[in-house]
């Protein structure tokens, strides 16, 4: 599978737009009215104050406390960049504050403390404390680290994690349980070398010593070698607390018989001969990154029977902190914990390990496009298994409570983990997934507009994201002078540019158009300039032959425009059951609304045409189709004309048997909302409607739009559905993003 590629200018790009930075502050109450202000400020917020005062516990009731965490770092050592400076570590501390919020909905501030003194950075830290829940520490150095850690630890009254220490080894710990299970060996028994005596390594191997690894048969190794009793040059108290009583001197020596090798070090630290010297069903986590100590293609060539882990995405079995501290902070909040103690990494370590030794959900093994069975090739959970959020947290949240560190125990634990279930936001991992079934199905897409920058720039990300390759239609020296204004010179040697002038498909494609618009008023000349001259044609053409997996257009023009275009290529029309269905995404929910697109003023039949249309596209999203036919109206009731197509659509479906829920008509609040569908029993939706069918085109267009604008919605097409080749329609108003996310919806053929 092609690597991603991620230039300067996308960094940056992707920092800058639609606002600089990464998060931003949103009100969670109302603050319409006079009212509102007086309650949220004075005089109204005096009374949770006096009763915080009073009882400093219910500070976790009446504020956010219980669930903001703070990222901290002084940016001593950002990534593998080394000091770059607490103002250098920003971006770094923002990623990280998205990830508790995208993973765990914990929400998380960054904070950058510009200062290299322990002590300073100590007491600034314990001053911020009655702020959060808890402490995340970031990029900082060690041995800086350990006694910051260690001291906020012992002074504070809330949980204080380094990252870059216990994230590692909670993840590390879970692969390895896992791998000493497939290779039947016993922690106990097993000798471990650990190549890297940082902050990560040594907690690596503090935490698997509490599990049971035995003290004489882990030897820590540097770059001096390996850390043995005596030894004086390049010494700590953290790394002495490790040295044991060894002739071994160097790695090369330690790894001969070595069950378990774990690096945090640096590439090409580990030969093939130190992997051939290895026990029988040696497991190799090989940490480093970017790039490991040795990767798993050179492992497996000496041995075959080698179990591999790295830290890095593109590779089997990756140990990957995002795994643990989103979930680790979720069960710690949900207790009010005064720490996270290391019997709640352990349980989050065994919860992980377990949760990889059962069946893989569908929806999982889809997203990645390829069955995940536990074995020697899955010892680690995938970052996006939904499961993680309702198994993860709990197991830590025992954990806490069994060791006394929970202020406020969760009494009903089958409760917790129902709420868990409801915190995320499913639209996260059903556009993940369709990003990962895009990436598998490697298709080549259709650029129509290769005169806008827009579409440039969407056809560049789609290639260098690994999607597949980009056919632009343009001219050359048109498209290479706006790549190099959007700073994407180079793309131009990886893109294919294609036009009438170079194709050697010219001829073949007049004769198929003519043969279609021969009885239609169109001339031999007349097709001559719709080849030769009109994009859109021309780039359905491609797609029509085969010359293109996927097509995606609309953004320099109207879609009614395109849609006419497209139609002299492709039969795309009502009268052939095509439809046009747009998703918004919103607050965690998705609902689709057709037709936004082809049907000017459909009748019953056409509107249920749409909705088995807007069902199949809401199957390819991972949906379970609940239809509404919406109106002013409910159920007959106010009586209209205009309403009663609304009202005999549903019938038209009983007729034509179809295996998914729709009811109507009905108003859209009746359609989305639980408690208002109460009031009609006998509706016979399970649930809220995720498909809405509108009367007609313009109102379908005002619904998408108001959301848009006033709702703040994502708005995700139209989609093209029944059409037999993959297009994608674009607004005029498209972002680059959006012209993407369309692009990935073509590969994924989801009409």
């Amino acid at each position: 599978m092609p690597k991603n590629k991620i230039t300067d200018e996308e960094a940056l790009a992707f920092h800058l737009e639609p606002s600089p930075g990464k998060w931003e502050i949103n009100a969670t109450v109302p603050m319409t009215t006079q009212r509102d202000l007086s309650l949220a400020y004075s005089p109204g917020v005096a009374v949770p104050c006096e009763a915080i005062a009073e009882n400093p516990e219910t500070a976790y009731d009446y504020t956010n406390k219980g669930n903001l965490v703070a990222v901290i770092s002084n940016g001593t050592a950002v990534l593998g960049l080394g000091n770059l400076g607490a103002l250098g570590s920003k971006p770094v501390m923002e990623g990280k504050s998205v990830l508790f919020k995208r993973f765990a909905d914990v929400n998380s501030i960054d904070i950058e403390l510009d200062t290299e003194d322990p002590d300073k950075f100590i007491e600034a830290v314990k001053l911020m404390g009655p702020t959060f829940g808890g402490i995340n520490l970031e990029d900082i150095k060690a041995p800086e680290c350990f006694i910051i850690e260690q001291r906020l630890k012992e002074e504070m009254d809330i949980p204080v994690f380094h990252d870059d220490q216990h994230g590692t080894a909670v993840i590390c710990a879970a692969g390895l349980i896992n791998a000493l299970h497939l290779s039947g060996k016993k922690i106990e028994d097993v000798k471990i070398v650990l190549n890297g005596a940082g902050a990560a390594g040594i907690a690596c191997i503090e935490l698997l010593k509490s599990m049971g690894a035995r003290h004489e048969n882990c030897i820590a190794c540097d770059t001096k070698g390996v850390i043995y009793q005596g030894r004086t040059e390049g010494m700590n108290q953290w790394k002495s607390a490790h040295a044991v009583s060894t002739d071994l001197r160097t790695l090369e020596e330690a790894m001969r018989g070595a069950d378990v090798f774990l690096g945090v070090s640096v590439k090409g630290a580990v030969t093939q001969d130190m992997v051939a010297s290895m026990a029988d069903n040696p497991v190799i986590f090989a940490m480093a990154n970017p790039d490991p100590e040795i990767t798993p293609e050179e492992a497996h060539e000496v041995r075959v029977d080698a179990i591999v882990a790295t830290g890095r995405s593109d590779y089997p079995n990756q140990v990957n902190n995002v795994l643990g501290f989103p979930y680790l902070f979720r069960g710690a909040l949900d207790i009010h914990a005064r720490a996270i103690n290391d019997e709640m990494k352990i349980a989050c370590a065994h919860a992980l390990a377990a949760l990889a030794r059962e069946d893989v959900p569908d929806e999982v093994a889809l997203a990645y496009g390829k069955s995940l069975t536990f074995g020697r090739d899955y010892i680690i959970p995938t970052p996006f298994d939904p499961r993680l959020i309702h198994r993860i947290p709990p197991a830590v949240a025992r954990a806490g409570m069994d060791t006394g560190a929970a202020r406020r125990p969760i009494v009903d634990m089958d409760a917790y983990e129902v709420g868990l279930k409801s915190r995320m936001d499913p639209t996260a991992s059903i556009l993940r997934g369709l990003n990962a079934r895009a990436r598998s199905a490697q298709s080549r897409m259709i650029f129509a507009e290769g005169d806008d920058p827009r579409a440039l720039r969407a056809a560049v990300m789609y290639q260098r994201s690994g999607f597949g390759k980009s056919l632009v239609v343009g001219r050359q020296e048109d498209v290479r002078v706006k790549l190099e204004a959007a700073g994407l010179g180079d793309a131009v040697r990886e893109l294919e540019i294609i036009n009438a002038a170079n194709t050697p498909h010219f001829e073949m494609y007049k004769d198929f158009l003519y043969s279609r618009l021969q009885r239609k008023g169109f001339d031999r000349k007349d097709i001559h300039r719709l080849v030769g001259r009109d994009r859109h044609v021309f780039s359905s053409l491609m797609l029509a032959h085969g010359h293109g997996d996927g097509l995606v257009t609309g953004a320099t023009r109207k879609s009614a425009h395109v849609l006419d275009r497209i139609n002299h290529v492709f039969d795309a029309d009502a009268d052939h059951g095509v439809a046009g269905v747009t998703a918004l995404l919103h607050k965690g929910r998705i609902v689709l609304i057709g037709d936004t697109l082809v049907h000017e003023w459909p009748d019953e039949n056409h509107l249920a045409n749409i909705a088995e249309r807007a069902a199949v596209v809401a199957r390819h999203m991972g949906l379970e189709p609940r239809v509404a036919f919406v109106s002013f109206s409910t159920f007959g009731y106010p009586v209209s004309e205009r309403a009663e197509k609304m009202h005999v659509a549903p019938t038209v479906l009983d007729k034509r048997g179809v295996d998914f829920e729709y009811e109507g008509e009905m108003t859209v609040d009746v359609a989305l909302n639980e408690r208002a569908q109460r009031y009609y029993p006998f509706q016979r939706l399970t649930g809220p409607a995720n498909i809405l069918i509108v009367p007609a085109r313009h109102s379908a267009s005002i619904s998408v739009k108001l959301m848009q604008e006033m709702g703040g919605a994502t708005v995700i097409g139209p989609i093209l559905s029944g059409i037999d080749k993959p297009i994608q329609i674009c607004s005029t108003t498209s972002t680059t993003n959006d012209i993407l996310n369309m692009a990935v919806l073509a590969a994924c053929n989801i009409g």
